[in-house]
């Protein structure tokens, strides 16, 4: 890692005005601690305000603007490449959500970095995604966050028909196809459904709160204890 980077790592690790001591910094930064005590010394020198002493532990006031974002070549690639991802294979607001955020970051970056985003050959088609599959993903992401039943009508890989009241929990993404991870209300019990294979949807005009054994985690612990559940979809 650049020294520059190293620097810029150690003020990202005072947000929010953790107390952090050398010994952290240096084995999350894979460096030795008089190694941080000199970065920290020049921090100090340069204006930022770091509080704190050896073998104690130091703090950021609040208050401190950063200076223009920087980025590692590893991380303008990422960002580049998962907007593209994104805009390829995402619902329709977070594609535009993904192409702001870059224009954004783009607007502060300095030139060299701004000059390796433009080279960044990595590009994603998805001709399977359809208006009406990128309109659901928005919809659903919209209530996981905001705890809202969904009422589903359904066909599975044979073209069986149900219908379903589900609590969305969140999207999972095989490739080529995304799955609702939910809790069926019908089954008492999670189930995951393709999103290509959803009829209709609609919210109920309800909310739900959270229960324990009934949540996104609990789904999570569950998967580590069995298989994981086919793509194709359960709907039992």
């Amino acid at each position: 890692m650049r020294r520059a980077d190293r620097l810029f790592q150690i003020v990202q690790y005072f947000r929010g005005g953790r107390l952090v001591t050398a010994a952290q910094l240096g084995e999350w930064l894979e460096v030795s601690e008089r190694t941080i005590y000199r970065d920290i010394a020049d921090l100090q020198g340069s204006g930022v305000p770091i509080d704190g002493e050896a073998g104690v532990g130091y703090l950021m006031r609040d208050g401190y603007d950063l200076p223009p974002l920087m980025f590692t070549r590893d991380e303008i690639v990422a960002l580049v490449a998962g907007a593209r991802l994104i805009r390829a294979w995402g619902g329709a607001d977070m594609a535009r959500a993904a192409e702001e955020a870059l224009v954004k970051i783009e607007t502060v970056l300095p030139d060299e970095a701004r000059s390796r985003a433009a080279r960044v050959e990595i590009h994603a088609v998805a001709p399977e995604m359809t208006p009406v599959i990128r309109a659901r993903i928005d919809a659903i992401e919209k209530a996981v966050e905001q705890r809202a039943p969904l009422s589903l009508s359904y066909k599975d890989v044979e073209d069986n028909p149900t219908k379903r009241v589900v609590r969305p929990l969140g999207l999972w993404f095989w490739g080529k196809v995304w799955t609702l991870v939910s809790w069926c209300e019908l089954r008492n019990d999670f189930r995951m459904f393709r999103l290509d294979r959803i009829v209709r949807m609609k919210e109920t005009g309800a909310s739900f709160r959270v229960e324990r054994g009934k949540t996104l985690a609990d789904f999570y612990r569950r998967m580590e204890q069995c298989p994981p559940l086919d793509k194709g979809g359960s709907h039992g």
